[in-house]
């Protein structure tokens, strides 16, 4: 049974909507750095203030004003406006002992790319549109990544083209059910990974998600829909889902 339909079995609930079409949809939304926000085209812009000389100030993460559960399916559209730069979703970021991971508690972030990927909580992040450094436009890939710490734990090849041949927003969508994590780009799957638990420390749970850029980048975002997963994910033979790393 492919992935989508044991996705269907799982029984998703919507639990989450936003249109992303205007700032009254983001008032509740936390900007860390020096990014901001438009919607001149009724869709979520976000574009960089400083430009890329000035290195990770220059770069910034939107967190999403809810706190989701561990298994769900995220859903948004995303449309590159300019080639360079580099696109990037957070989710189930928690704090260390399990705070939130807006607490005040935990050290302040100014967008810089370290305090999230060696900070005082725990995610996982997907970049997805990495076209900053020369080798990644030369071979595009989406990578996977665990943190606390940078550990890449699974890449896939990206088929977005270049920013100049997008006419019309693509269809994004992460998967997280138990253990399991999917990435899809207009129902290609890229990706899916098994986290064992054990190689990078316990499998994530709920927690927030949030968008992040890298200058120069601009890109436009809309209709982000999570979807809480119910009924297990495992095949109709009741055997566990196989993976191939």
């Amino acid at each position: 049974m492919d992935l989508r339909k044991r996705i269907q079995d799982a029984k998703p609930r919507l639990i989450y909507s936003n249109p992303l079409q205007s700032a009254e949809d983001t008032a509740g939304f936390v900007l860390e750095g020096s990014g901001k926000l438009c919607f001149e085209q009724g869709r979520m812009r976000m574009e960089p203030v400083l430009p890329p000389s000035e290195g990770q100030r220059a770069n910034y993460v939107l967190w999403c004003d809810q706190i989701f559960p561990a298994d769900m399916l995220v859903t948004w559209t995303f449309r590159p406006l300019s080639e360079k730069g580099l696109a990037m979703l957070f989710f189930a970021a928690e704090g260390k002992m399990g705070e939130d991971v807006l607490d005040a508690r935990l050290r302040p972030r100014t967008g810089e790319y370290e305090q999230y990927y060696d900070g005082d909580f725990n995610t996982y992040h997907v970049s997805y549109f990495r076209r900053n450094l020369k080798e990644e436009r030369a071979l595009h890939t989406c990578n996977l990544r665990k943190s606390a710490g940078f550990h890449l734990v699974k890449q896939g090849a990206d088929p977005i083209p270049n920013a100049a041949d997008i006419h019309s927003p693509l269809d994004l969508a992460l998967l997280k059910r138990g253990a399991e994590i999917a990435f899809f780009i207009n129902d290609l799957e890229v990706f899916h990974f098994h986290d064992d638990g054990v190689t990078y420390g316990d499998v994530l749970k709920g927690g927030r998600i949030g968008f992040r850029q890298m200058s120069p980048l601009i890109a436009e975002y809309s209709n982000l829909q999570v979807y809480a997963l119910g009924e297990s994910l495992a095949s109709d033979e009741g055997d566990e889902v196989q993976y191939d790393d």
